[in-house]
């Protein structure tokens, strides 16, 4: 009998209980690197859990040995662990962690499927749904091409999503392709990569260059390729604009944007021609800034720099209108004057929609902005918001999504558990369990991976990657008691009551809203709409609609369909 004695596990038996069990071999006594091996052969969410029952557990499992062993378990293909502080840990938990879930919008099934998993990948990084395919970038630069393919279940031909994957190139840093929500419009994949580029035609010489592939989505071919001088180097790139005037993004390790102009209609011509590469206007007029991430579509481009300032290119009038609920400053014979938008704190990322945008500022709140005609914005009506507006019942969001009328938000909803929210228009079963919209973000009928971390949205399916990076989290702060609503230091003299986040004014509108509502059935469904709204824990939520769904049902209500049942 082997036992680990340890004072804090609990009190040393008695005499006789000694003699009965006979004299237990602590586990101490064995070599250390003999306990990390027999440790190794555990299942990582077991090696977790044995962990967290002593602090000698604690110790052996979280060596790096251990790791190691489970890494090349997990990953027997994987030649470089990375790295970092704990470069075996990060990549064993990479390669446990790893997953791309979807959920089709039709059809009878409503869960999520999980698909094929590259044995090659070292982690999820970044995923891009196109019209008939799905690519994945992995932490050390390997792009995969996952397939939609015929496959044979129970002797039946079934369609099925991602179930095939092949390597499409190595040493990529990013990759986009057209910015629009619809796939069918995703022709091409432009993949920023690193090559060895010959010097000197005839010598061995090389040097490491940046480049921009483009590659078909549909086959997977290289139709064209474009190389830059070995002194530009860049880690991002996003598309902007129309297929006959694609502009090409690029941003340097240095925070500066340059931009190139290609015609995506000659891309598959055999020829080569010459692109020049200009310095983009939010780094030429503003060169102090540095600019640390940029997104886009089709007619816009925000950029949020290293200090949390965020700039806006629009260049079309219709959205402007949408974004800014004006035209007064609106120049169409300089559209890429950057706008910088007024807010109140650092913000640390960001989503663009068509015509609307989500800001996530350091204190975790959410800031709406643009056009509010189905809901989109979450602010619990279909008024358009000219400038960011906070969404005060949502905070601390994991990732924030926006599409193209409607807006998705991943949090935390416990420590062991995610949710998924959205709001705006439900057409198309684009916001599961709410085929109505809603203009409040509200709990999603979608068992949401314990690991998820970003998502995306075609008109087809709601796509979720699952991945885990002991070394990236999301640096929220708390914020000053001063810049509270309500609070005493912020209501010092002003003769303000103390109301923290307009609670009693929330549910004053509540309550009108409710007596809006001519019947006692439409009363119901509003309930449970604000119930989505307000700031309750997810239990909480779960049980007022269940109740509700009992009342509803006891008055004669048991056709409609409420949010989901609790989770068991």
């Amino acid at each position: 009998i082997v036992k680990r004695s340890c004072p804090s596990c609990g009190p040393e038996l008695g005499v006789e209980e000694k003699k009965a069990k006979g004299n237990p071999i602590s586990i101490q006594l064995f070599p250390p690197e003999l306990v990390e091996h027999i440790i190794s052969f555990l299942p990582v969410r077991d090696l977790v859990a044995l962990g967290q029952t002593c602090r000698y557990f604690h110790e052996v499992c979280d060596a790096e040995g251990v790791w190691r062993r489970i890494c090349r378990r997990l990953s027997p293909r994987l030649q470089d662990q990375g790295s970092g502080v704990r470069p075996w840990k990060r990549a064993a938990i990479l390669n446990y962690t790893k997953g791309l879930y979807f959920q089709a919008f039709g059809g009878r099934r409503r869960c999520l499927s999980k698909s094929v998993a590259p044995l090659l990948a070292h982690g999820y990084r970044r995923f891009l749904p196109t019209k008939d395919h799905v690519f994945i970038l992995d932490y050390v630069g390997t792009l995969f091409f996952l397939k939609n393919a015929l496959v044979s279940t129970l002797g039946q031909m079934q369609w099925k999503r991602a179930c095939r994957y092949v390597v499409l190139c190595r040493g990529a840093k990013d990759f986009a392709s057209d910015p629009r929500c619809n796939t069918v419009y995703h022709k091409y994949l432009y993949v920023l990569a690193t090559r060895e580029h010959q010097e000197v035609v005839g010598t061995t010489s090389s040097r490491a260059c940046d480049c921009v592939e483009v590659y078909l989505q549909s086959s997977g071919q290289r139709v064209f390729k474009m190389t830059f001088h070995h002194s530009m180097t860049f880690k991002q790139i996003v598309l902007v604009g129309q297929e006959t005037q694609r502009a090409l993004l690029l941003l340097t390790e240095e925070g500066k944007i340059y931009s190139l102009v290609v015609n995506e209609t000659q891309l598959d011509q055999p020829r080569s021609y010459t692109v020049q590469l200009a310095l983009r206007k939010v780094s030429h007029y503003l060169p102090h800034l540095r600019v640390a991430c940029m997104t886009s579509n089709q007619s816009s481009t925000l950029y949020v720099t290293d200090q949390g300032g965020v700039y806006f290119e629009v260049h079309t009038p219709g959205v402007y209108r949408d974004l800014f609920g004006t035209l007064q400053a609106f120049d169409p014979l300089d559209q890429q004057m950057p706008l910088a938008l007024s807010l109140p704190a650092k913000i640390l990322f960001c989503a663009l929609g068509y015509n609307h945008l989500g800001l996530v500022d350091e204190f975790g709140r959410i800031f709406m902005q643009g056009n509010n005609r189905y809901g989109q914005l979450g602010t619990g009506d279909k008024m358009d918001r000219g400038e960011p507006t906070q969404v005060r019942y949502l905070q601390r969001p994991i990732t924030l999504w926006c599409g193209l009328n409607h807006s998705l938000v991943l949090s935390q909803s416990s420590e062991f558990s995610k949710e998924l929210l959205g709001c705006g228009c439900g057409a198309g079963g684009r916001l599961p369990g709410w085929p109505k919209g809603s203009a409040s973000f509200v709990k999603l009928q979608v068992k949401v991976p314990l690991c998820a971390c970003a998502l995306c949205a075609t008109r087809e399916c709601l796509y979720i990657l699952s991945s885990h990076d002991i070394e990236q989290h999301t640096p929220y702060r708390d914020l000053p008691a001063s810049r509270v609503v309500g609070t005493p230091e912020s209501s010092l003299g002003t003769g303000a009551p103390q109301d923290p986040g307009g609670t009693a004014q929330a549910c004053e509108e509540y309550l009108s809203q409710i007596h809006s509502c001519h019947t006692l059935q439409d009363r119901m469904e509003k309930m449970k709409e604000i119930v989505g709204w307000m700031p309750l824990m997810a239990a909480q939520k779960d049980f007022f609609w269940e109740a509700l769904d009992m009342l509803q049902k006891a008055e004669g209500g048991g056709g409609a369909v409420g949010p989901p049942a609790p989770e068991t």
